[in-house]
């Protein structure tokens, strides 16, 4: 880079010998507007697990704008932020590695903007699971959207309408594991907190979310509540 900010001196200083009657400041404004972004020191740095500062306060800031579930906007690249980088990669259809380099910038300026795909005027919970996450809705707007790993192809999560019909506020051990938190919308089938939300498909027919993501959700969550499963 510093070699780079040496050549467009250069440049400059050439540009306003060949052009004396412009202004040095109009010379510098005409050759930096021929300077991609990237010379000109405005990219964000990659950020990942564990990276802390400026940028990840603004990768941060930028996805709890756009309604993904991100924890403490705190500088700190911990956990949460990974789901929710991972649950943003998963939405826009890129490399889903948690790491926020170049690809995933560009599209946190400019991104796939999900839609819910029924418009009940009460709050609601979508799954898609082929895009393994979870919407929460409102008046056919999408208000939340965290990173879930559903059922495994051997034992897939149910797909259809239905609603929120049991909520246990703790772990509850079923025939299906040990869930935290869990809301049943078909016999054994939850919404649930779990210690491990891999990147594919992995319970038992289950939709996991994190459990500190499940914290956040279950007061927003109720019985009775529509839950929307598809493909």
């Amino acid at each position: 880079m510093r070699r780079g900010v040496g050549v467009l001196a250069v440049l400059l200083s050439v540009l306003v010998t060949l052009l004396p009657g412009l202004p040095a400041t109009a010379a510098a404004a005409s050759l930096r507007a021929e300077v991609p972004l990237a010379a000109a020191g405005v990219t964000q740095p990659t950020v990942r697990l564990g990276s802390r500062g400026a940028a990840v306060t603004s990768l941060q800031r930028r996805l709890a704008t756009l309604h993904y579930d991100v924890g403490a906007v705190d500088g700190v690249f911990g956990n949460d932020t990974l789901h929710a980088v991972i649950a943003f990669q998963k939405v826009q259809r890129i490399g889903i590695d948690g790491v926020v380099g170049w690809v995933t910038w560009g599209r946190l300026a400019t991104p796939v903007v999900p839609r819910a795909r029924h418009t009940s005027s009460s709050a609601a919970v979508e799954v898609d699971l082929t895009r393994r996450v979870v919407f929460l809705t409102k008046a056919g707007a999408v208000t939340r959207i965290v990173d879930a790993s559903p059922g495994k192809p051997s034992t897939p999560t149910v797909t259809g309408a239905f609603s929120v019909q049991r909520r246990v506020n703790g772990w509850h051990r079923s025939r299906l594991g040990m869930l935290w938190r869990p809301n049943y919308f078909y016999g054994g089938y939850a919404l649930h907190g779990f210690t491990s939300v891999p990147t594919y498909a992995a319970s038992h027919g289950c939709v996991r979310v994190t459990i500190p993501a499940m914290n956040r959700l279950w007061a927003q969550l109720s019985l009775g509540e529509r839950v929307w499963v598809y493909r």
